[in-house]
């Protein structure tokens, strides 16, 4: 009997269905909307909302558990600040299956899982602006123009200059 077990098997071994689970979670994690066949997607779906529920309790302990999925600091980071805040008032639901057509190789039906609630494009072109703008700050404050007008700091450099014999003082 089948009774109470839920997870899919994929026809493959338990190390190569975890590998896969944890590529295509990744996947939906970094752009927020995959293409893959519906079975992967009902099998993603339940693995997808358990990562968000970890996000919304932002804890150090839910954050390690999240690592041991993503294996990744930066996803981890992108579902605890960016992702896991926009389902706050909400208690589940938080990813969606849309149907697409059959692949024509080999006929499997194919299907999109996505976050219900994703970014705007107005809001991604805004942090795009505002990222490059910083980076533009950067340049600027890298570049060598700008280190010869700044003065030179510290103790060290302070002695030199009052010990710095002048050009009229050399005769």
């Amino acid at each position: 009997m089948r009774h109470r077990k839920k997870n899919e098997k994929f026809s493959r071994s338990r190390a190569q269905r975890k590998a896969l689970i944890r590529s295509l979670l990744r996947s939906l994690v970094i752009y927020e909307s995959i293409k893959t066949t519906r079975a992967k997607a009902k099998g993603l779906r339940a693995w997808a909302d358990k990562l968000i529920g970890l996000g919304k309790d932002n804890t150090l302990h839910t954050r390690r558990q999240a690592y041991q999925l993503l294996n990744d600091h930066r996803l981890v980071k992108k579902v605890f600040d960016v992702i896991a805040p926009r389902f706050s008032e909400i208690a589940g639901g938080y990813t969606r299956i849309i149907p697409l057509a059959t692949r024509p190789g080999d006929g499997a039906s194919l299907a999109l899982i996505e976050f219900t609630k994703r970014e705007k494009k107005e809001e991604k072109k805004a942090k795009k602006k505002t990222q490059k703008e910083t980076e533009e700050k950067k340049e600027k404050a890298t570049s060598p123009e700008s280190k010869e007008k700044q003065p030179k700091g510290g103790l060290i450099h302070g002695v030199k200059e009052m010990f710095k014999k002048k050009s009229s003082d050399r005769k």
